[in-house]
């Protein structure tokens, strides 16, 4: 028997986070070093769920709300060997390469500030993502107004001169 779940990720609305898939404990401090060399100042918290041997929540982080925030996430999700990290004083774009070049990152499902509900397979022996439903649906295609707003808001928050 398989059941569908959506597990809404809970966070403050102007907190961005990244969910992603690993395969290995090693994960852990792979991520933290990371996030840390990626960003200086970033702050952050992360929680992974091992899939196999204790399967334990591990949490890390340089933050206590955070990594209390990523722990709390991740126990609702506990889909197999899955990856959330929450970011403060850094955004995604910061850090993603970063994190998709460790070897132990299988994939990226999201990473956003977006609200966000996860599609969890569950069955006898487990759970698993199958997706995200990231956001709003489009409501429309950009004009000439929206094309400058976008710009704008690239050089307000410092990404293009």
């Amino acid at each position: 028997m398989l059941e569908l779940k959506l597990i809404k990720i809970e966070k403050p609305l102007e907190l961005n986070f990244i969910l992603g898939q690993g395969h290995f404990i090693k994960i852990v401090e792979d991520l933290y070093e990371a996030l840390v060399n990626s960003a200086p100042g970033i702050k952050f918290g992360l929680a992974f769920t091992e899939a196999s041997g204790a399967c334990k929540i591990r949490c890390e982080g340089n933050d206590t709300a955070l990594k209390e925030l990523a722990c709390k996430n991740a126990l609702e999700l506990a889909s197999g060997h899955s990856f959330i990290i929450f970011l403060k004083d850094a955004y995604p774009i910061n850090v993603l390469n970063a994190i998709k070049n460790i070897p132990e990152v299988c994939s990226i499902y999201c990473a956003t500030a977006n609200s966000v509900e996860v599609i969890v397979a569950e069955n006898q022996t487990g759970r698993g993502i199958l997706g995200v439903i990231d956001g709003l649906s489009p409501k429309g295609i950009e004009d000439g107004s929206d094309v400058a707003w976008r710009k704008g808001l690239l050089r307000k928050i410092g990404y293009k001169l």
